[in-house]
């Protein structure tokens, strides 16, 4: 199986002002692809060769676990990001949210501070536990919660390449702009498919 960068569901320049095309060039177009032509090199001829994403990041270790798991990551990222995002979600993950974190405010600040608080490289993720049960974590480097048995609904990626060049090291106005980008259909759809 040859894994492929996805196609995006918005242009290059389509989540502007808040992330520049600059950086998705860089971010999605470079680091993206390279975790991408990495992974397929390293699976040849080996048992992951025809697995699909999720029975990477699960079972494999090293370098096909840090590149198998960023392609998925990073997947998983751009792919619940719209230029028409931003505000709360609605239904059955609105009412979770409410009954699981007090109000989506709430909710809010303590995944933004999860994102803020991580030191070094990583991902700040909302999951379903093995109980469906909500839940914040955070995840170094490549990590994530599929190793854990968790469901991951939303990520938000803390790695310096997300950001950098829209906002320096100003890692808390990223995750500022990250919130009027979200687009909660898709992050709802994994919700209704526990």
């Amino acid at each position: 199986m040859t894994h492929e960068l996805p196609k995006l569901p918005y242009e290059l320049n389509g989540l502007e002002p808040f992330i520049s095309q600059k950086t998705l060039e860089f971010h999605f177009g470079k680091h993206h692809q390279a975790y991408v032509t990495n992974l397929n090199n390293l699976i040849k001829g080996t048992a992951f060769e025809n697995a699909s994403l999720e029975e990477i990041v699960k079972h494999s270790e090293g370098g096909i676990f840090n590149n198998g798991a960023q392609v998925y990551n990073h997947t998983f990222y751009f792919l619940a990001l719209s230029p028409k995002g931003g505000g709360e979600p609605t239904g059955k993950l609105a009412d979770a949210i409410t009954s699981t974190f007090g109000s989506f405010a709430a909710f809010k600040d303590e995944f933004s501070k999860a994102g803020a608080s991580l030191f070094g490289s990583g991902w700040a993720w909302l999951v379903a536990d093995a109980h469906n049960k909500l839940r914040i974590i955070k995840k170094t480097n490549a990590g994530n919660p599929l190793t854990d048995g968790m469901t991951p609904l939303m990520t938000m990626d803390v790695w310096e390449h997300a950001y950098y060049l829209d906002t320096q090291n100003a890692r808390p106005k990223y995750i500022e702009n990250f919130w009027t980008l979200l687009n909660w259909e898709v992050i709802e759809k994994r919700f209704n498919e526990l």
